[in-house]
């Protein structure tokens, strides 16, 4: 499995990096300058408010059906049409709920229109991810990849004309951003569709209401975990724009570093969707997990502290060169924020691993106290650091989490504390850091250069260190040729 993993890992971030990061920086960033940070800061807003509500129309299906499939292949016949109908009624009453929640309280940072289109894309987000734990659940990893970075094709040509070529791109609104993401993400569900249906055998379309409650039953506990994260991950960004006077503005401050930390989270959600599967069936079959995680932790936590320790030494210039109306106030919030991906990245692998082993109602527990340890820290850090609080609130969360899974992960399995990866890393810490600040500070070229330089060195160096181990990927290849 260790062979399957990094033959996978290493297609995904292929072609992943070749669309994501374009998307990310090339139309994610240009719409923000483009419409400016205020403006961008409401569609931020406004997207993680929305997101709150995803309990309903995810219900841990997701995580559930993907651990069903790969561990049951030949359930897909049964499940597929039943859940189908299932995510339909969740959908529906995702947007009730929503705007019930809207009209009530009050909550009108935006238009009602784009209040309702960034819900449509948070319910097509979840069929379309409901639509890949099949693929994946199937063990066509490789199609899972492609259909991956679909949207974020169809953004860049959709968004990328309209910013570029379009006559009347002056005129770009963040209303045209959401509607492409709405046609994207519409392309690649029925793509999906397509792959899976040659799977499946023959289909029927109908109501069974014991089998939609039995799903719903076994689902609970993952939908538990879906919300909690969506709580602790996502609460931030509503409650800077609900208690600051320039709410709108501090928000967009914060969207702009979050933007560089979700295309970091790339790798880490690309690791945890290829290992779920992965874990679930080796769980089954009663083989130790142990290589496969340590494997993995290594990897993804070589990469995580990479690109947080240059990242933070290198904020202001990042943040400058990204946005227009930057301050030097933005890289502080980014310097800091990139930190979080450190904590993310482990999160992805034990909580990835605590998730195929069915340890949910554990992890729940630890996700309750992040909620209310996030809230508190928002409440008390917002008034006064506004973007930058929101940030160490986050941060401290992120870290607490991954501790807690850790400790329930080391529990459960009883693994051992490994000195030698630990000692590893810490050399790798140490080293990286002292690098960076010289390169930074005594290396008089361009800082573009001694960034690039300092990545150099950062990959030799977790080469150097066995972090990132050439030889089992050589031998991971030379198997898949023979």
């Amino acid at each position: 499995m260790n062979r399957e993993f990094l033959i996978n890992i290493i297609f995904l971030i292929s072609v992943n990096l070749l669309i994501k990061p374009f998307y990310i920086f090339g139309i994610d960033r240009t719409v923000q300058n483009t419409v400016g940070a205020e403006n961008y800061g409401i569609y931020f807003a406004l997207f993680n408010f929305t997101y709150l509500f995803q309990i309903i129309n995810d219900f841990g299906i997701q995580n559930y059906n993907n651990r069903k499939i790969a561990q049951n292949n030949q359930l897909i016949d049964q499940y597929f049409p039943n859940i189908l109908i299932l995510k339909g009624l969740l959908g529906i009453l995702f947007m009730a709920v929503m705007l019930t929640v809207v009209f009530i309280t009050g909550y009108d940072p935006g238009p009602l229109h784009l209040i309702l289109f960034i819900a449509l894309n948070q319910i097509l987000i979840s069929l379309q991810l409901y639509l890949r734990s099949n693929i994946s659940g199937l063990g066509m990893y490789r199609k899972d990849s492609i259909v991956s970075s679909l949207d974020k094709t169809f953004m860049i040509l959709i968004c990328g004309f309209l910013l570029w070529f379009y006559s009347g791109r002056a005129d770009f609104k963040i209303d045209w951003f959401v509607y492409a993401h709405t046609t994207s993400l519409i392309l690649v569900s029925l793509i999906a569709f397509v792959i899976i249906k040659g799977k499946l055998g023959k289909i029927a379309f109908k109501l069974d209401f014991p089998f939609l409650k039995k799903i719903l039953k076994e689902s609970y506990p993952f939908a538990l975990v879906i919300f909690l994260m969506m709580v602790y991950t996502r609460i931030d960004a509503v409650m800077l724009e609900r208690m600051l006077p320039d709410g709108k503005l501090e928000t967009g401050i914060y969207a702009s570093a979050y933007r560089l930390l979700d295309a970091s989270n790339m790798l880490g959600f690309l690791f945890a969707g290829l290992l779920l599967p992965m874990f679930s069936k080796m769980l089954k079959a009663k083989e130790s997990v142990s290589s496969l995680m340590k494997m993995s932790f290594q990897l993804i936590w070589a990469a995580a502290i990479s690109i947080a320790i240059i990242t933070y030494f290198f904020r202001v210039e990042i943040m400058t060169f990204l946005y227009i109306e930057a301050t030097p106030y933005w890289g502080e919030v980014l310097g800091y924020l990139m930190f979080t991906f450190v904590a993310v990245s482990g999160s992805y692998i034990f909580g990835t691993l605590l998730t195929a082993n069915g340890s949910l109602m554990k992890m729940n527990a630890v996700f309750i106290i992040g909620v209310l340890l996030n809230v508190v820290l928002n409440y008390i850090l917002i008034p006064e650091y506004k973007a930058l609080g929101a940030t160490v609130a986050t941060l401290a969360t992120q870290f607490f989490v991954l501790f807690g899974q850790i400790w329930i992960a080391k529990k459960i399995f009883n693994f051992s504390f490994d000195i030698k990866i630990f000692g590893k890393l810490l050399g790798f810490i140490l080293i990286l850091s002292i690098g960076t600040y010289l390169i930074y500070n005594h290396l008089n070229l361009d800082w573009k250069n001694n960034l690039l330089i300092s990545v150099i060195a950062s990959i030799l160096l977790a080469f150097g260190l066995q972090l990132i181990q050439l030889g089992a990927i050589k031998n991971a290849l030379a198997d898949t040729k023979s």
